[in-house]
């Protein structure tokens, strides 16, 4: 009688295929699971192969940051985690040191402010978040940019939704420019890109295409909603 060969070498290749037991079983169900859990303190897992988030050269890979909910559906890719994790960093600090905070300040292009800024703003704010935005915010009769100082000052994190109307916006230095700018110093700055790319960045803000971010053209806006509502969460 066959015997199964994980006990003395192992189900290595194709987890199990080769073995003479469970080979005929895992190729039956290999197309539709394939998951499998490394351990999560400072491991990751892998889930099965529709939730992988794949494109634009990234890692296929996807893992879990420790931040994250056990029971969350939400994956990451390394690069995502790396670039995440300082920002994650100071939200635990200043969460400590100045709880009344707002999470999130929302930096937009004034062309975006009934369109996708605004999209954003919803999916956050359907998810617990506490969002800084002009629409909203910013009164009638209220120094423009007194409150947008006080909304960047009163904020965890800074979320740029780079855009190409954001593109067109910033070499003209105005409001959107100031408020990067200000969001450029410190360790609490994530770029959105929505219908434009890196490259088409690195042409108007070499500092800004610097900060490794999230991007619509690899995931939804609301999965990227979703990854920071975990981000910003205590």
């Amino acid at each position: 009688m066959a015997k199964c060969t994980a006990p003395v070498r192992g189900h290595i290749n194709g987890g199990g295929a080769d073995c003479p037991v469970c080979g005929g079983r895992n190729r039956r169900y290999s197309s539709h699971s394939g998951s499998y859990s490394a351990g999560y303190g400072g491991g990751y897992s892998t889930p099965s192969r529709s939730s992988v988030n794949v494109g634009h050269g990234k890692s296929s890979r996807s893992r879990k940051p420790r931040w994250s909910g056990a029971g969350t559906a939400v994956w990451y890719t390394p690069e995502q985690v790396q670039a995440l994790a300082p920002v994650r960093e100071n939200v635990e600090s200043l969460a400590a040191s100045q709880p009344d905070l707002r999470d999130v300040f929302l930096c937009h292009a004034w062309d975006d402010r009934q369109g996708s800024a605004k999209e954003l703003h919803d999916l956050l704010e359907a998810r617990g978040v506490r969002v800084w935005f002009s629409e909203k915010d910013l009164g009638l009769g209220v120094p423009m940019m007194r409150a947008i100082d006080k909304g960047l000052v009163n904020s965890r994190v800074g979320i740029v939704l780079v855009t190409p109307a954001m593109l067109r916006r910033l070499p003209a230095e105005g409001v959107a420019d100031k408020e990067l700018s200000a969001l450029l110093r410190r360790e609490r700055l994530v770029p959105v890109v929505h219908g434009t790319t890196y490259e088409e960045l690195e042409k108007v803000s070499l500092l800004l295409a610097s900060r490794a971010g999230l991007s619509t053209a690899e995931e939804s806006m609301a999965e990227i909603a979703s990854k920071i509502a975990e981000l910003v969460a205590i």
